[in-house]
């Protein structure tokens, strides 16, 4: 039986094509690293990335699709364990980011009543909201300072922006406060501006009512009312709030004055027990209404304080004119004043 063998070795000239294109890459090369930055392969090497630049931006949507796909196939493939451990350290970061969150906002509520304690120059102990009175005609907190931290009975209680109520009854861990919306509250008062005294007193509807004011004097909106002092029952020179409205005009016994507290218990925590205050604390508080009270009071008064303008106006022109000016005088005199009662 012959046997045919075949010669496998490869052509000799088959090797060529390969050599000549080494040869060609290495004078490239050379001739590349040698030449500037304005030379014919780095201006062909700039040409073609700008024709290739389009492809790889319409290919990125595509790779990152491929990526996202790839993790997802790596999240299916994760064991539960894995998972589990993961939602742990989720639930851990979320518990600590809500407390630092709490701790945040209760620094800024110390930090408002510190800046009390300070304008006022209060000697006194804060204390944090532990129960609250759930009905209108009982209206109390509790705090957690009693008498072994120097509490006593009648102490007045500041919120961050002003009275909030008295202690009635104290223990020794513990202490309760009746607020001045109770209806059985009241505190002597006075208004800053005309320097009347008068008693704030709470109500069923939670609103305080500023009473014993003379008939003869002129409340306007945005009067500020602090305590008086008298009787002792709470510190001197506190603020309590502001005028929001006036049901009526002066010289009418049946006027109504509605005081808005400068502060809320509703979402009140803490509170500033106060065992004295700076002797000059009337003189301290600057405190004007918000914008949203004022706007309020005003709009409820337009129609009273109109009334009274008229009156006072129609007053002095019938005084020029009965001692004998000018009637242009007297008139001029009676819309000025009017004008003035209208702007009050």
């Amino acid at each position: 039986m012959a046997l045919n063998f075949q010669n496998n070795a490869p052509a000799p000239g088959g090797r060529l094509p390969l050599i000549i294109t080494l040869v060609l890459s290495l004078v490239c090369l050379g001739i590349y690293g040698s030449e500037g930055a304005e030379g014919p392969l780095h201006r062909v090497q700039a040409t073609v990335e700008g024709l290739v630049a389009p492809l790889q931006l319409a290919g990125a949507p595509l790779g990152s699709a491929v990526e996202g796909a790839e993790q997802a196939a790596e999240e299916q493939g994760a064991d539960e364990e894995t998972l589990a451990t993961l939602r742990a350290q989720n639930a851990e970061l979320t518990q600590a980011l809500t407390q630092a969150e709490e701790y945040r906002l209760e620094a800024q509520r110390l930090q408002a009543l510190l800046n009390l304690k300070d304008t006022y120059d209060i000697d006194g102990v804060a204390a944090r909201v532990i129960g609250r009175s759930t009905d209108a005609w009982n209206q109390t907190i509790t705090l957690d300072m009693g008498t072994s931290d120097g509490v006593e009975t009648g102490l007045t209680v500041m919120g961050p922006y002003g009275v909030i109520g008295q202690v009635i009854s104290v223990s020794g861990g513990n202490c309760r406060v009746r607020l001045l919306t109770d209806p059985q509250s009241g505190a002597a008062a006075l208004v800053q501006q005309s320097r009347a005294e008068g008693i704030v007193r709470g109500s069923l509807d939670g609103l305080l009512y500023l009473e014993n004011i003379g008939a003869d004097v002129n409340i306007q909106v945005g009067d500020v009312v602090l305590t008086s002092g008298l009787g002792g029952s709470y510190t001197r020179g506190l603020l309590i709030g502001t005028v929001a409205r006036v049901e009526g005009s002066a010289g009418n016994d049946s006027r109504r004055i509605v005081v808005a507290p400068n502060d809320s218990v509703t979402l009140l925590q803490e509170a500033l027990v106060v065992f004295s205050a700076a002797s000059d604390a009337a003189e301290r508080t600057l405190a004007t209404p918000s914008d949203g009270e004022g706007a309020e009071g005003e709009n409820g008064q337009d129609d009273a304080n109109g009334g009274d303008g008229q009156d006072d106006g129609a007053s002095q022109e019938g005084d020029a004119g009965s001692e004998g000016s000018q009637e242009g005088d007297a008139e001029g005199s009676g819309d000025t004043a009017g004008d003035e009662g209208g702007e009050a």
